[in-house]
């Protein structure tokens, strides 16, 4: 920047899980995101932008760092990210005010270095009914294992002089954690869009000087929960969903026929509309508070979802959920929408554009005047992607369901490169390659059996960036499971 704290706001909006084949900002039959377009059309869309990873951990690691999956390691909840590495950590120390608001676990709970580059964080855990009584949270953290903490915890709310708000405190932190999908729909804790967009804008609004925030929406992440705004879905299907053991396994494993997973996607649909009212919300109230031009916004997604689509390297393997199908189209393939008013309204930007080139997309808005022709988004060389399979926790819960899971724990490299027609992906999964065409979020085609990946790959070094982390307490784990984390 020119001078310290004097550079411009930054919003970056991650629509969990949202991918770009259901967007009707790419053409999606149902209109989805009808706020996003409208988004793009003051700012920039990169039509062929790739998350760096598939599952939140790598892919927000990324995002943050500017490293790409295999340059930081961090892959799954028992590595941490050391301190220093993240542009939020940069704009920090520049005078920004910086923080967080999501529901999800890696960001705002979870030991993995995420949420410990923020000022200020908001998620599930940080709030309680009555924030002067007992926090039971700490009992959790420090009491250790087995029931002392439960009687330690009833002795401190006794002795504390508000028993019964310590109590109630007690009964929000366990119950949600522990039964939100038995509880009605009115005793659930809010987890919504609507929630997270109110608490950015609270905070927004009392912060004094330049800030930089991740506002992160999981409405479109399992269970899919779309409100008002499911248009598509219906009764049916909540209950269909709320019956599901297993959010990803049961299909593969043959418990839940195919259909179950794909007929899902209109519930998913209405999450994304859900979280394009809350992103309008958050822009729209930006401009009534005469801070949008003064603030660069930039709308992604972390990965995408599977609903049952083949992959075109293992046609045998389906994906379902996120995190399992190697580096399939519908769990890179996301949406990038960035407005700033350096940029040219209506622009639409067709190169493959990478997610870890976020850092440096920043800088360059926030160090003086940003070239209007410049496309930060799109690298000097090939855009990349990288799995090592399905984590260790998670490999607990599939051997539940599936006799061999060997395929899924194989690491997956994808390389992609701009052609006429669109992007050029080469990709491998273990010990499978494939060369395959990709027109747009909907049409792709295998076009070799043989692709170059290790020449890229080869490339990067480990950063020296990942640390061991810190063991999760019981309501956090309870979380992890019923978003469909071992």
């Amino acid at each position: 920047m020119d001078e310290a704290g004097t550079g411009p706001n930054v919003l970056l909006v991650v629509l969990d899980s949202v991918r770009a084949r259901n967007t009707s900002l790419h053409g999606h039959h149902n209109e989805t995101t009808p706020y996003l377009e409208s988004l793009a059309a003051e700012g920039r869309q990169y039509e062929q932008a790739r998350a760096a990873g598939t599952e939140s951990i790598s892919s927000h690691t990324s995002l943050f760092t500017g490293y790409h999956v295999r340059e930081h390691g961090i892959t799954n909840r028992r590595n941490r990210l050391t301190d220093g590495h993240t542009v939020w950590e940069r704009l920090a120390a520049d005078g920004y005010h910086t923080g967080v608001f999501s529901n999800n676990p890696f960001l705002t709970e979870l030991p993995v270095g995420l949420s410990e580059a923020f000022d200020t964080v908001v998620g599930r855990s940080r709030e309680l009914p009555y924030p002067d009584a007992v926090n039971p949270k700490d009992f959790v953290i420090d009491a250790g294992d087995g029931p002392g903490k439960y009687l330690a915890f009833l002795r401190a709310a006794i002795d504390s002089g508000r028993p019964v708000g310590s109590l109630v405190n007690g009964l929000s932190f366990r119950l949600p954690d522990r039964y939100e999908r038995r509880l009605p729909a009115a005793f659930r804790a809010d987890a919504s869009a609507t929630r997270y967009a109110e608490r950015f804008l609270a905070w927004e609004a009392d912060v004094d000087g330049p800030w930089a925030a991740c506002v992160n929406f999981m409405d479109a992440h399992f269970p899919y929960e779309g409100g008002s705004h499911d248009r598509w879905g219906g009764e049916e299907l909540e209950r269909l969903q709320d019956a599901m053991a297993d959010q990803v396994w049961e299909f593969p494993g043959g418990q839940r026929p195919w259909w179950q997973r794909e007929a899902l996607e209109a519930l998913y649909d209405g999450a994304i509309r859900r979280c394009d009212a809350e992103l309008e919300r958050i822009v729209e109230t930006l401009r009534d508070r005469g801070r949008l031009d003064e603030t660069l916004v930039v709308v992604t997604a972390d990965h995408g979802e599977g609903f049952g689509e083949r992959s075109l390297v293992r046609p045998d393997q389906r994906c379902v959920g996120h995190g399992n199908g190697g580096l399939m189209q519908e769990l890179l393939h996301v949406p990038l929408v960035v407005r700033h008013p350096a940029i040219e309204a209506g622009d639409v930007v067709e190169a493959p554009a990478t997610l870890t080139a976020f850092p440096a997309a920043v800088e360059s808005f926030v160090s003086g005047e940003p070239d209007p022709s410049a496309t930060p988004f799109v690298p000097d060389g090939p855009v990349v992607a990288a799995t090592d399979g399905i984590d260790p926790d998670t490999q607990e819960r599939a051997r539940e369901f599936l006799d061999d899971i060997d395929v899924l724990t194989a690491p997956a490299d994808a390389v992609y490169t701009g052609t006429d027609g669109g992007v050029e992906k080469a990709v491998r999964w273990g010990d499978r390659e494939a060369l395959v065409a990709v027109r747009d979020a909907r049409a792709r085609w295998r076009v070799d059996d043989a692709a170059d990946v290790d020449g890229v790959i080869e490339e990067f070094e480990d950063r020296g960036v990942r640390a061991e982390a810190d063991d999760v307490d019981d309501a956090v784990q309870e979380r992890l499971e019923d978003l469909g984390y071992a």
